[in-house]
């Protein structure tokens, strides 16, 4: 079993096995109904407008779920050196050996983040100048 979890196993494209996929997805799928119900709410409230950079939060996190279940990538593992094939969870993961192949996880890891904060920046000033 040890043996196929490493052979799933790619630097920098795929550390995430179809259980953390779904949770990624399962994310992704609360941080949009977060994102769609606080406009919402700061909408019938009549909140100030300056209060729709708080989207940010949840649109980024919307980002977050999807993005890494699109790329089958968990930034989380990149930052942590780990990868998990089998059950969603902590418990499981195995440690990334090489140094390389941590650098990749990395720049991965950084690049869903970056695409996360842009997207949930996007969000929260396009509601601001709603």
């Amino acid at each position: 079993m040890q043996r196929e979890l490493v052979d799933d196993y790619r630097a920098g494209v795929c550390n995430i096995g179809p259980a953390e996929i779904a949770r990624r997805r399962r994310t992704g799928h609360f941080g949009a109904a977060a994102t769609v119900a606080l406009f919402f709410v700061l909408l019938v409230t009549d909140t100030p407008h300056w209060w729709r950079l708080a989207l940010f939060a949840p649109a980024a996190l919307c980002a977050a779920g999807y993005l890494q279940a699109a790329t089958r990538f968990c930034a989380n593992y990149g930052w942590r050196g780990v990868f998990n094939f089998g059950d969603a969870g902590f418990g499981g993961t195995t440690s990334v050996a090489e140094t390389a192949a941590r650098r990749a996880d990395r720049v991965k890891a950084a690049q869903i983040g970056l695409g996360s904060a842009v997207f949930g920046t996007v969000v929260a000033v396009a509601a601001l100048l709603a």
